[in-house]
């Protein structure tokens, strides 16, 4: 809901308790969430109207939703429960035992024992903590005091406490106004109009009676009518008012309502002025930027709207301001005509991640290029900058700090690097046509480099700008000439020639150090927003006037200042020395706050960063995670942890698109975050570098091969030789080095797919010293691995045995492994806590080895829910303790999945053929789904369809909808004839990245279907050896699959062909030959890493040699499978889009 629709939610609530609607008004506060009235919870708690408490309540709060809920409704649950007893009502004691108390026993189980023992006391005044409990009236007043206690510092009250200060009948005023100025534009304008109805805009009719149609949009000089209409008055359209007459309106001067010195502001007579037209004409040298003037009126009953108020009305304007003609509501789009209620989606926000970039240093600032979205400019506390290619995780320029020219710098520039030479980045900016970018340093100096692209970078300017640190740098455009802007230390911010480096103005005023700094432009009127350390905001003008603005931000400290992309909203953010963070949008008219945004850490860990994308989303870096809100709420609308590792306070910054997010962590690296469009982006450009490769390949001349084996051809083009079979097997490869995953995509050059097809050749791993693979080190029980897999962090990996034993390895930052990351370069930890205890499934009366193991890992990898043939736990990760347990069998739970959006919405797969949508937090069971024949085997949400897909034992899938929970469409896997599918075979379902077409694995096949028509696209079948199992990459452009003959081949998303890999490449000699594969994992951040586990409980990892960077090379297209067609080969066949058995 859109601010705008908040308030109007307020102005309701004014409305129905000024006509003592109570019932209806209270409704109303607990259905939308946004008012707590005390005053009614603390007459329904003192009534002891326990219903109406707890409901009222449910509208702000849940039971689980943080400890301050959880006490209140303990305590309330409490007093009820102990009136019961004091009465002597046992059964109804036992009822509120039963039915309102059990829910805590899961978190405090000696708690409720000693809560249900009050039972067989014949007063429970008996027992010492309650031995002071006095009659019911004083017990409740105890007991509201502390809930007003907890009320009040539970944060999920924060900001509901306080009714608006609004005047009265403010609604009515509000749609006296629009019929005012309903009436102003009137053709045939009467003087006392009769209202007669407000359901349709007012009219008024011609003198014969006839009807009049609405009014065309106005023209820029509409001029005053007379006559108004009459005052609203409650439950009527009577009275009588003033006529409306609105007078000319005082001409606004330089920064109008920020100045603090307007009196002294010399405005420009105006002839225009006299006129009396609704709206201002500015003159053209004022420096006046309000973008909607207010216009006194002689009616005192009509409150006319200020600037923040223009989403739901713009004014007419006179001639000399055409930018901003606006119609009236009538005629305004549909968007526009009434209340707006903007429409966010969360997946438009950059939450996943799509890379890591290794910089080496802690991150500073950084920027996107204005017109290369995958471009990013790095500045480090060491004082080096680096340009980055995103969509290829590759830097393509370094530098580290020098001084370009120490003899023309001032002497005490020269001793304080003398006295100490470490110097940091404050800040990097690209000019505006990023043919140029800025650094500013923690020392006097600002540099400013020429950019032409990739690793081009030269020097252009060097200026000793100020003394102390450079504290920010901007630029603007003034007078149509590029100028660099900068503040420091020094208390000064300075306005320099971009070009020849000439100082043009500098604005003294502030009596701190100038933090940052914010140049915009309104209306031709360019100017320059400064905060400073003790908390106040100037703005300055291109002239030597002086400071136009003396204001105070919030904190009072470390303050910057951002505008939407449009120009429109003006945003600050600062920390206080408390470590206080603010968010909040400016009213620009009036220099006032006009919203603060909540969801801040009590006390940050650092100076809070933040940015705004696409004209409606904030971010900030804050509590190790990033957070964003919608512009037009308050409230925090969601968060990314970006799979942790970021820093408390993270440095961020979006693209241009909003597609992309760069995000600093704690151990010198930058994340990227990307929602779809991000990721598609950063694809196209994966594939734009494979082509100009393929390009290059196609020109060259063919290679020749000289006696040693070694291949000439021309330069920048990297072909390799496969050491068996076809002496004669090169590999292609990209020029410098690259690793990259590339984009399968089909080449544009016209022989490009002849050349190719002489020159690929399925890549072979057949010796151990050809990848890198490492066994995990274990000292348990072995047993067969049955379910594996990553954590989201990427730094551990979690197995399920079929004895229903988890194991858990952790990596830990060493020197050769400082991104905490796993990596088959370096051995883990089979990690325990100091208890020594153990996460052991409960297991029922038959074999362990033939129960169904399945697990579900919570997004922030705290907990797993896992069952092993018993009941459903909820294990803690981080002491491996059971949280609890629920679900006993029958039926016995055979899949796990966690609702996308809810993570105590719990998908559960049965042995019974059924599906069950389980609220964890409730212990109920929302939905059961049936459809299936026999036990279900797989379970996958689509956020982007809003379906389950489900597949089963029955080789059957069924997408369900997710708002209904009704099966919407289902099919049954093409068996190949003469395959038979074992009594234990599994159909295992994953949603590509896209979230429409998803992977199917069974023993018999891969396949890939899309979900919206459930229709097979491509399939793969193998000959003589069945498929274990298979799952895409975390970028969704690569496919594993295992087989049971120990192999693992390496497919394309669409499912060609480009690397085997011999269980001789991984596993040891010693190994039995029947040791296989059972379950494969990908890694969610590294697309060429995986891990196995095994039938002799080994947990494998693999990646490619660093040296290749990949498995194997992507096939020329005319080796791909048709779009809905099957391949099958028997041993030896030679096309490579099948591994030989």
């Amino acid at each position: 809901m859109s601010s705008l629709s908040r308030e109007l939610v307020f102005l309701i609530l004014q409305f129905l308790d000024e006509e003592k609607f109570k019932e209806t008004v209270h409704k109303l506060e607990q259905e939308s969430g946004f008012f707590f009235n005390m005053k009614h919870f603390e007459e329904a708690v003192l009534a002891g109207e326990w219903e109406e408490v707890e409901r009222y309540l449910s509208g702000f709060t849940k039971v689980d939703d943080n400890r301050y809920s959880m006490k209140i409704f303990f305590e309330i649950r409490k007093q009820k429960y102990l009136e019961a007893l004091d009465k002597k009502e046992r059964p109804r004691a036992v009822d509120i035992l039963v039915k309102d108390l059990k829910v805590f026993a899961a978190f405090n189980e000696e708690l409720f024992k000693e809560i249900t023992q009050l039972l067989t006391l014949e007063n429970f005044r008996e027992n010492e903590q309650l031995s002071k409990y006095g009659d019911t009236k004083s017990a409740r007043a105890v007991m509201l005091s502390e809930l007003k206690k907890l009320i009040e510092a539970n944060p999920l009250f924060r900001e509901k406490l306080q009714f608006p200060n609004l005047k009265n009948s403010r609604l009515r005023t509000l749609i006296n106004q629009s019929l005012n100025w309903q009436h102003q534009l009137c053709k045939n304008p009467r003087p006392n109009p009769d209202i007669k109805t407000l359901f349709y805009d007012h009219s008024c009719s011609q003198p014969n009676g006839a009807r009049v149609a609405s009014p065309a949009p106005p023209v820029m000089n509409v001029m005053p009518k007379q006559g108004g209409f009459p005052q609203l008055g409650p439950h009527t359209v009577g009275g009588i008012i003033t006529p409306f007459q609105p007078q000319a309106a005082p001409l606004p001067t330089p920064l109008a309502g920020w100045m603090a010195n307007a009196s002294n502001a010399n405005s420009i007579p105006h002839p225009a002025a006299s006129g009396g037209p609704l709206g201002l004409a500015v003159p053209p040298s004022s420096a006046a930027l309000l973008k909607r003037p207010v216009t006194p009126s002689s009616n005192p009953n009509v409150d006319y709207h200020s600037a923040d108020s223009e989403h739901v009305l713009k004014r007419t304007r006179p001639i000399g301001i055409s930018e901003e003609i606006a119609l009236p509501a009538t005629h305004l789009p549909v968007g526009y005509a009434g209340i707006p209620r903007t429409q966010y989606n969360i997946d438009e926000l950059p939450k996943n991640v799509a890379a890591t970039l290794n910089q080496g240093s802690t991150v500073m600032s950084m920027d996107f290029h204005p017109s290369q979205p995958t471009l990013l400019l790095v500045g480090t506390n060491v004082g080096d900058i680096a340009v980055w290619e995103v969509s290829c995780r590759e830097r393509l320029a370094h530098r580290n700090f020098k001084v370009w020219e120490l003899s023309t710098c001032s002497t005490v520039l020269q001793s304080a690097l003398v006295k100490d030479p470490a110097i940091s980045v404050n800040r990097v900016l690209w000019s505006p046509d990023g043919n140029q970018f800025g650094v500013a340093y923690s020392k006097h100096i600002v540099h400013l480099y020429n950019y032409n692209g990739r690793d081009d970078v030269s020097h252009h300017l060097e200026i000793d700008a100020h003394i102390g640190g450079v504290n920010d740098i901007a630029f603007s455009q003034p007078n149509k000439q590029l100028c660099i802007v900068t503040c420091g230390d020094d208390k000064t911010i300075k306005v320099w020639d971009a070009n020849t480096g000439v100082v043009q103005y500098t604005y003294e005023g502030h009596e701190a150090p100038v933090y940052s700094i914010c140049p915009h432009s309104k209306e031709n009127i360019h100017f320059i927003f400064s905060t400073s350390l003790d908390g106040k905001i100037k703005a300055w003008l291109y002239d030597n006037g002086g400071s136009r603005v003396d204001y105070t931000a919030p904190g009072q400290w470390c303050t910057t200042m951002a505008y939407s992309a449009d120009g429109t909203r003006l945003f600050s953010c600062g920390t206080s020395k408390d470590g206080d963070s603010y968010i909040v949008e400016w009213n620009e008219s009036e220099g006032s706050v006009k919203r603060t945004y909540s969801g801040f850490r009590k006390r940050s860990m650092g100076v809070v960063q933040f940015d705004t994308t696409k004209n409606r989303f904030l971010a900030a870096g804050d509590d190790f995670m990033v957070k964003f809100w919608d512009m037009d709420n308050t409230n925090l609308l969601t968060t990314a942890d970006a799979e942790g590792g970021l820093s408390a306070s993270p440095r961020i910054r979006f693209n241009k698109l909003g597609s992309l997010l760069a995000a600093s962590t704690s151990d010198n690296c930058i994340k990227i975050l990307a929602n779809a469009e991000g990721f598609q982006l950063l694809r196209s450009f994966e594939s734009r570098l494979f082509n100009s490769a393929s390009r290059s390949v196609s020109e060259a001349k063919a290679p020749t091969i000289n006696p040693l084996g070694a291949v000439s051809t021309m330069p920048g083009i990297s072909v390799s030789i496969s050491d068996r079979g076809n002496p004669v097997a090169p590999l292609i490869g990209m020029q410098n080095g690259d690793n990259r995953s590339i984009a399968d995509v089909k080449p544009r050059v016209v022989d490009e797919s002849v050349e190719k097809s002489k020159i690929w050749k399925l890549a072979e791993v057949n010796e151990p010293c050809q990848c890198s693979s490492l066994r995990l080190p274990d000292n348990l029980l072995a047993a067969k691995v049955a379910r594996l897999i990553y954590t989201n962090s990427g730094g551990a990996i979690l197995a399920l045995a079929s004895n229903a034993v988890h194991k858990l390895w952790k990596w830990q930052k060493t020197d050769r492994n400082v991104t905490v990351k796993a990596t088959a370069s370096v051995a883990p930890q089979l990690w325990q806590p100091t208890s020594g205890i153990l996460m052991t499934n409960e297991i029922s009366d038959t074999n362990p080895e033939e129960a169904i193991h399945c697990f579900a890992l919570s997004k922030n990898d705290s907990y797993v829910m896992s069952a092993s043939g018993g009941k459903i736990s909820l294990f803690n990760m981080m002491t491996f303790k059971t949280m609890t347990t629920f679900m006993p069998p029958p039926p016995t739970a055979t899949y796990l999945a966690f609702h996308p959006q809810d993570n105590n919405i719990l998908a559960i797969g049965m042995d019974d053929s059924s599906i069950q949508i389980y609220n964890v937090r409730v212990d109920e069971v929302k939905s059961k789904l049936r459809g299936h024949q026999k036990r279900i085997t797989g379970l996958a949400f689509s956020n982007v369809l809003n379906v389950l897909l489900s597949s089963g034992a029955d080789a059957q899938l069924c997408v369900w909808g997710m708002d209904s929970w009704e099966k919407q469409a289902s099919k049954f896997l093409q068996i190949p004839p003469g395959r038979m599918a074992g009594p234990f075979a599994e159909t295992k379902v994953q949603f590509h990245q896209d979230q429409v077409h998803f992977l199917v694995v069974h023993e018999s096949q891969i396949a890939i279907y899309d979900a919206a028509k459930l229709e097979c696209l491509k399939q793969w079948l193998p000959r003589d050896v069945a498929v274990t199992h298979a799952t895409y990459s975390c970028d969704s452009q690569i496919i594993y699959a295992s087989f049971t003959d120990g192999s693992v081949s390496v497919f394309t998303s669409t499912l060609r062909l480009r690397c085997r890999i011999s269980p001789t490449a991984y596993l040891n000699a010693s190994s039995s030959s029947n040791v296989h594969p059972v379950v494969i994992a990908a890694h969610p951040i590294e697309p060429s890493q995986f891990a196995l586990g095994l039938t002799d409980g080994g947990v494998q990892v693999l990646e490619p040699l660093e040296s290749e960077g990949k498995w194997g090379s992507t096939p020329p297209p005319d080796n791909s499978v048709g779009a809905t067609s099957t391949s099958s080969q028997v041993v030896g066949n030679p096309n490579p889009d099948q591994p030989p058995r």
